[in-house]
């Protein structure tokens, strides 16, 4: 006897992915208003305190906004429902913005670092005025609120494409952190303080990049769900009562989700109503236990 058991077809997985889409809607349009008052006025401050290295800090921030409105179309489309042409729904959607913005972070940290070190070779430097400093801190402090602020909600709703805007904005706070020194540095008498963490900025950047990047690829090509969600998924299975053995157990990711197939034992002489009512049962206990699981298919094999 092979008996398949698969997903429950109701309501709950639509109300989450609104309530999904809502939370991450409101983050996006306070970051996406945030980061349009901080770029034009982090280049007002550099134009007006003469700091090429604010004016570059201003066009990173307005980085953020294109990479933030990408974020909001991705979460657009990723949050509707299945349909004929996408039976498995449109979670990679969120995944493939997740790289596309890992690779905006990888050019700004190329950005960043080629110009740091043609500044250091033509040791072009320049004394910025007290408002350039001014908005250095303002940067800091903001961006750094965002950071949290964002990747807060993206852990709640377990969105890598946010998770990636947050980087973003940390990624912001960073640059400034080295605009900061740069200026502080020009200010007293140490003009190649600037380039020097403009460098360093950049490599964390490109870190950063990287990191996000591998995740994003390992949903978008069937890699399987972490060791410990297989684990929290074998406990579940154990807790139910009727299974003799789990016969096999694989995992895929989706974007954020994970679509899962299981195979276990059961008595060779169960009828078919008992089988059924188990892979019922291993079918809820894996759904209850482990939230990131989409869709569940559970087959039932004769113990021999």
């Amino acid at each position: 006897m092979k008996l398949m058991h698969g997903p429950h077809e109701h309501g709950p997985e639509e109300h989450l992915t609104g309530d999904r889409w809502k939370k991450a809607d409101r983050v996006n349009k306070i970051s996406l208003a945030v980061n349009l008052i901080l770029a034009v006025g982090k280049i007002f401050a550099g134009v007006v305190g003469k700091s090429a290295a604010m004016i570059s800090d201003g066009i990173h921030t307005a980085s953020d906004v294109l990479s933030t409105i990408v974020v909001m179309i991705g979460m657009f489309f990723s949050s509707k429902p299945e349909d004929e042409s996408h039976p498995y729904g449109h979670e990679r959607i969120e995944s493939a913005v997740a790289k596309i913005l890992a690779i905006m972070l990888g050019f700004t940290a190329f950005h960043l670092a080629t110009d740091a070190v043609e500044k250091i070779i033509s040791g072009d430097y320049t004394t910025p005025t007290a408002i350039a400093l001014a908005a250095a801190v303002i940067s800091i402090v903001v961006k750094e609120w965002m950071y949290h602020y964002t990747m807060h909600t993206a852990k709640a709703i377990n969105s890598e494409a946010m998770k990636a805007d947050a980087w973003h904005h940390r990624s912001d706070a960073f640059s400034s952190i080295g605009t900061f020194i740069g200026i502080g540095g020009a200010m007293i008498g140490l003009p190649i303080l600037d380039p020097i963490a403009c460098l360093i900025v950049a490599l964390m950047v490109f870190k950063v990049a990287v990191d996000i990047y591998i995740v994003s690829f390992k949903q978008l090509v069937d890699c399987a769900a972490d060791k410990d969600v297989q684990e929290e998924m074998m406990h579940a299975i154990h807790e139910v009562s009727g299974v003799v053995r789990v016969d096999s157990l694989k995992t895929r990711l989706h974007g954020p989700r994970i679509y899962a197939d299981v195979e276990i034992a059961v008595e060779p002489l169960m009828n078919v109503i008992e089988a059924h009512e188990i892979a019922e049962a291993v079918h809820e206990e894996i759904e209850e236990h482990v939230p990131k699981v989409k869709h569940c298919t559970v087959h039932v094999n004769p113990a021999r």
